[in-house]
Order: structure tokens, then C-alpha cells, then sequence
């Protein structure tokens, strides 16, 4: 389904169509390039505390010449912050380091069973929303079990799976369970961290070569035109108005086809320690 606005409508938030990852920046890279995003047009920021980068986010924030309330700023518990005073101090101390009132959208970052509990972890979080510390309740790294867990123990509506999500890794099951529970995907490493672009052709390069655009603007477009959002992350000024130039690609139904039929299906990022079993 194309959607034409750069907004994704959905009942309880409305998502940019695409934002910034930051997972990986060093707090100097860090200001630089979430400065420079929202000077291009970016208006959805994501960060998580075990990323230590957070104060970084903040000041970008806050040295930016656009208000508050047109960004939406996200960030992610870390597993050892997931029991329910843990939750609300850690938040308190996340909105220190961003030097805002309040986040628009709060994960669970990993589901660590010896840390997440779901009948103690989401009445927490809800409690944030409650205070106004929070806008919005998310979870990141979720299978649809455990999602149907999640949900179980909310209050409030989860309104987010933040995944790994590619051509080559598509999550053709999860992206119908959260259709069906109008929930976002929002998709990290949605270009692979380079790993499939830094080849000297890809399954996206005929694509890429009809459409007269880069093979990450393909990615990019697919993952938006099958309803997910992507956060690709930068620091080259370049890079980021090439990504974001993605939303000026409309990709047709053979491109969306050949796309889809990407037979080999990997993960990057993988942490089975930390994470489910997938």
C-alpha cells in the first residue's frame, strides 16, 4: 500500500514516514549529525540509554532552531532498567540527559527474561504516560508471543515494534501480526549497516539503475511502501539527504515484486543473549 502523506496516520501517533537511528554515534558525531538531520527535514529522533548518547540527542534538541513539539523524540529502557522502580528512575535520569520534559515514545529496548517481567515492566511504563513523562509505549525486538504478552499486561496501547528490518531480512509474519494490532514497525538497520550496500552490486542495483537513485534509496522506499518506518543512521551530510531523498521514490509493482522474492533472509544484528529466539 503506497502511502502518499509523510506521515504515517495511526490512531493513538502519527510517525514521520522515516527517521534517525543513532545507535553507534559518539556523542561528538552524535550532535553533528541529528543536527544536521533535522535541518534536512527529519523530525523523528531515536535514541536508548545503552547507547550512551543520549545527552548527545539533548543538545542537538536544544541548540536546533525547531520547536519541541514538532520532533518526536524516542528512546529505549535498558534491560538492566526493566523492574519498575528501575523503570521510572531511569527515565527520570533519561530525560535529565536530553534536557526535555517528556519522551514521545518509550521501548523496551531488549525482552532479557531475567530483567523483563510484563505484569511489572508495562504497568510502570503506563505510569510514566499517567505523569506525563511519556507520550507513548513501545517495545523493540518483540516476537508476536511476546507482543501478545505485552499487550496483556498494558493498559495503554503499545503502539511500536522497533526490528530489524531489510530486503533481506522481511518479516513477512511480524509486519502482518502488527498490521493486524495497528502497531508501527519501525525498522532498524534498515540498510544493513552497509554490509549488503558496500557490495559492488546488490539485488537492488537494476532497481537503483531504473529509477536513476542510490541502492539505499531503494531499501529505504521498499521498507516504507510495505508501511514501516525506516532509521537509517549517518554522520556524512551526504548520506543523510540521500536517505531522506527517499521519500520522493515511489517504487513500482515489479520493483516492490523482485524485491520481495530476495531469497536469502540474514540477520545483522544478533544478540541472542539479549534478545528472543527469533
Amino acid at each position: 500500500m503506497r502511502i502518499e502523506s509523510d506521515v504515517m496516520d495511526m490512531p493513538t501517533l502519527q510517525l514521520p514516514r522515516i527517521g534517525l537511528g543513532t545507535w553507534q554515534l559518539k556523542p561528538k558525531d552524535c550532535v553533528k549529525s541529528v543536527l544536521k538531520a533535522i535541518e534536512i527535514g527529519y523530525r523523528f529522533i531515536d535514541t536508548a540509554q545503552m547507547y550512551r548518547n543520549e545527552q548527545a540527542v539533548g543538545q542537538a534538541v536544544a541548540e536546533s532552531t525547531i520547536d519541541r513539539s514538532e520532533l518526536i523524540i524516542a528512546t529505549k529502557l535498558a534491560i538492566w532498567n526493566l523492574r519498575p522502580g528501575a523503570v521510572k528512575s531511569s527515565t527520570h535520569a533519561s530525560l535529565r540527559r536530553l534536557q526535555l520534559d517528556y519522551v514521545d515514545l518509550l521501548y523496551i529496548h531488549w525482552p532479557m527474561p531475567i530483567f523483563y517481567r510484563p505484569k511489572k515492566t508495562l504497568p510502570a511504563m503506563s505510569q510514566l504516560v499517567d505523569g506525563s513523562k511519556i507520550r507513548y509505549i513501545g517495545v523493540s525486538n518483540f516476537t508476536p508471543k511476546l507482543l501478545d504478552g505485552a499487550l496483556a499486561a498494558c493498559d495503554k496501547p503499545i503502539v511500536a515494534n522497533q526490528v530489524e528490518h531489510h530486503p533481506w531480512l522481511q518479516q513477512r509474519v511480524l509486519r502482518d501480526y502488527l498490521k493486524q494490532h495497528d502497531m508501527y514497525l519501525v525498522a532498524y538497520s534498515p540498510l544493513t549497516h552497509g554490509k549488503k550496500m558496500k557490495k559492488k552490486e546488490t539485488e537492488l542495483k537494476p532497481i537503483a539503475e531504473k529509477h536513476h537513485c542510490s541502492e539505499a534509496q531503494v531499501a529505504l522506499a521498499w521498507i516504507m511502501q510495505h508501511d514501516a518506518i525506516p532509521i537509517p543512521k549517518s554522520t556524512s551530510e551526504a548520506h543523510l539527504r540521500d536517505n531522506f531523498e527517499a521519500l520522493n521514490l515511489t517504487l513500482d509493482e515489479e520493483d516492490i515484486a523482485r524485491i520481495d522474492g530476495i531469497q536469502v533472509q540474514k540477520r545483522v544484528v544478533n544478540m541472542p543473549i539479549l534478545g528472543p529466539k527469533w
